[in-house]
């Protein structure tokens, strides 16, 4: 589909010289049928005066709809700008003259005397398609339900349910089928309920949603802001839509220099490391350093810029920038921020360091602070148009990283507060707008990550760059990430990294903080205010196969969990379940949530007949899913149960449940009462711990 630029151009044009933001009804009407969009037969006319020339006859049926057409009146059928009549002059212009009076005082440039289609106004007889510029994501595209229920629906459904989302520049016939079959509304439209036929081929609606996702691409945000059709009627299986309402507002542009993100490598393992601010006593630069050397980083690979001194924990310490005797890989700056931009022009004009983390805050968040933040962009700008590039930045108000590889810890915590989990690292990227969120998380869950990343507010480097950068880390197979926001089309760049990471079968987990109850507040049915932030958010990570937490605790689960699965965790959603008690067999059937229960396979329906057998069983339960096996299985039947049932190749999840208080199983440290030993090598637990190893 090929959008009339030169048209929309004239359009759009003609409402700004005006001072108008929102386009007129009749021209959101005329750009719909440019595109090929089916609109009922219209006619605008200024006023009651040229209701004397208009032909009635080339308007289908006996009943016409007056609508005004006014730039300020949004909700004008609430307040009696839209009515129907019989198609007649005579009624059509009393119909405008009455509405003429009664919107005296708003700038009305004339009505639409349009066809009245009747159709089915009943849960899925209107539909809601809309398009809208953001800056995170770029151009997205929204579905739903239309008319007087998309709020209601919005308010009613489980998220995914009420709408669907989608990045346009990541649509495809594919995705857009895949998202339209967890609507709600679709199946409505396009399966019928209890024999009743169907009102719509989903082939119409997964093409309108490609239609719109070429609409946003090509006029967004150049042209428009935001367009929206609400509602679309289901007519005799095809759609027309029945109101549209567009913003042109202009986007101011916002300028992104290209960051050279290949030196992230010289930031994450770097070879020689600066410091600036380290204090004889303990300070956050003194911290750095400390933290840094128990982490492995080599004392003779480390320079301290500290003027008056020799050297510090057997590290060389020089004057001043200017005197780093290499270009340091990795430059940390633990000063306050009004040094910043001096120390930033010294690394640039020298060339002194591949990467920098920018410890303090104040920089963006703090009123005050443009003319500090105006010096580093300059000075960064500078360097981005040389032949060098100049260096990546991370920060500032961060805590900098942790990274295993790279052998440093910038987290300014000193380890006897925040000491790094004991053994091998496991294979994580922690990626926090926020140091403490970060720090908390590590501290609280006891994992050691393989990078825990603060980047701040990402006054330079961003949450896309990293997650794009370690996606082809190959030992890496989380991602967490914890973000408040993305800077201008950063949210595109980490969906695309997120799909890509997910499609190769690890893991993605987000939770995105700065939700309100004022922010996913759906009013006047606009997808501005219908899909929030947060909403977008959610759905299109979803979308890219992120696994989207709504609560931080959520976060936590999750990251623990997949952490200890490791791989295994993204196989598949089929789950053998065995248990010793019966209400554990019903609750884990009840609450599966988004898996379901495996079909055993012939050869391990035949084991577990056997089992059941030898245990005299048989005549008590049957072989199912989930598996019963009682109180009476001892330790050695519990064992083989649960590996026959984890062995099956119909089987994704393994999940075992065990009440310990019978007597057949070993679930007691040894004790003078009785013969049980939990610790011992024939106990349901050792067991249990073996099977695991070995499968």
């Amino acid at each position: 589909m090929t959008v009339d630029l030169e048209r929309l151009a004239a359009i759009v044009g003609s409402a700004r010289a005006e001072g108008r933001h929102v386009l007129l009804e009749p021209e959101g009407l005329e750009l719909l049928a440019s595109v090929g969009i089916a609109i009922p037969v219209h006619h605008f006319i200024r006023d009651s005066a040229e209701v004397s020339s208009l032909d009635t006859t080339a308007i289908p049926g006996d009943n016409v709809v007056v609508k005004l057409v006014a730039p300020d009146v949004p909700h004008k059928s609430d307040m009696g700008g839209v009515v129907f009549i019989p198609k007649d002059r005579e009624s059509i212009g009393a119909a405008i003259q009455r509405m003429a009076a009664t919107f005296s005082e708003q700038d009305v440039r004339g009505f639409l005397v349009v066809e009245q289609i009747d159709y089915d106004k009943s849960l899925g007889g209107e539909l809601l398609f809309g398009i809208r510029w953001t800056d995170e994501y770029g151009p997205i595209v929204v579905f739903g339900a239309g008319g007087v229920q998309t709020e209601l629906l919005a308010e009613s459904l489980k998220p995914g349910l009420d709408l669907a989302v989608a990045s346009s520049d990541m649509l495809t016939e594919e995705v857009a089928a895949r998202l339209l079959q967890n609507v709600a509304v679709t199946r409505l439209l396009c399966d019928g309920l209890r024999g009743q036929p169907r009102r719509l081929e989903r082939r119409a609606l997964i093409e309108l949603f490609i239609k719109f996702g070429a609409l946003a691409r090509q006029t967004l945000p150049g042209q428009l802001s935001e367009l929206e059709v609400n509602p679309f009627a289901v007519v005799e299986g095809r759609l027309t839509a029945l109101d549209v309402w567009a913003r042109c507002d202009p986007r101011p542009a916002s300028h992104q220099l290209d960051r050279p993100t290949h030196k992230l490598r010289n930031l994450l393992v770097p070879g020689s490391l600066g410091i600036i601010g380290v204090s004889e006593r303990m300070n956050p630069g003194r911290v750095i350093l400390e933290n840094s050397i128990l982490a492995g980083f080599p004392a003779q690979r480390i320079y301290v810029v500290k003027a008056d001194t020799e050297s510090i924990a057997g590290c060389t310490c020089v004057p001043d920038v200017s005197s780093l005797p290499e270009r340091v890989d990795l430059l940390v700056m633990a000063v306050s921020a009004a040094q910043i931009p001096e120390l930033l022009e010294q690394v640039i004009e020298g060339r002194k360091a591949e990467s920098v983390i920018v410890i303090p805050g104040g920089l963006e968040e703090r009123e005050g602070s443009e003319s500090i933040v105006a010096r580093i962009r300059s000075a960064v700008e500078r360097a981005r148009s040389s032949d060098w590039g100049g260096p990546v930045i991370n920060g500032g108000n961060c805590l900098g990283i942790r990274s295993e590889p790279g052998r440093y810890d910038t987290m300014f915590i000193p380890q006897y507060k925040l000491p790094a989990a004991e053994g091998s690292a496991y294979p994580i990227a922690l990626i926090a707008q926020s140091g403490a969120f970060a720090v908390a998380k590590s501290s609280k869950l006891g994992l050691r990550s393989r990078y825990i990343i603060s980047l701040g507010n990402q006054s330079d480097l961003t949450i896309g760059d990293y997650i794009e950068f370690l996606r082809s880390d190959p030992v890496l197979e989380i991602f967490a990430v914890y973000a408040e926001g993305f800077r201008h089309l950063d949210g595109l760049k980490f969906l695309k990294a997120a799909k890509g990471i997910a499609a190769a079968g690890k893991t993605v987990i987000l939770y995105r903080s700065g939700r309100t109850p004022e922010g996913a507040a759906a009013s006047a049915s606009h997808t501005a205010s219908l899909a929030s932030d947060y909403t977008i958010t959610r759905e299109l990570a979803r979308n890219a196969g992120v696994i989207v937490c709504e609560t931080t605790a959520e976060f936590e689960d999750l990251l623990r969990l997949s952490a200890f699965l490791g791989a295994e965790g993204r196989l598949g959603a089929r789950v053998g379940a065995v248990s010793n008690a019966g209400f554990e067999c019903v609750t884990m059937a009840d609450h599966l949530g988004p898996l379901g229960l495996a079909e055993f396979a012939p050869q391990t329906r035949s084991g577990l007949q056997s089992l059941l057998e030898r245990c005299k069983l048989d005549g008590v339960v049957d072989v199912c899913n989930p598996l019963d096996v009682t109180p009476i299985m001892n330790d050695a039947g519990f064992e083989e149960a649960v590996r026959l049932v984890l062995t099956d190749e119909n089987v994704d999840i393994g999940l075992v449940g065990c009440v310990p208080l019978t007597p057949a199983l070993q679930t007691l440290p040894p004790g003078d009462t009785h013969f049980e030993d939990v610790f011992g090598e024939g106990s349901i637990a050792m067991r249990l711990v073996r099977l695991k190893r070995e499968i």
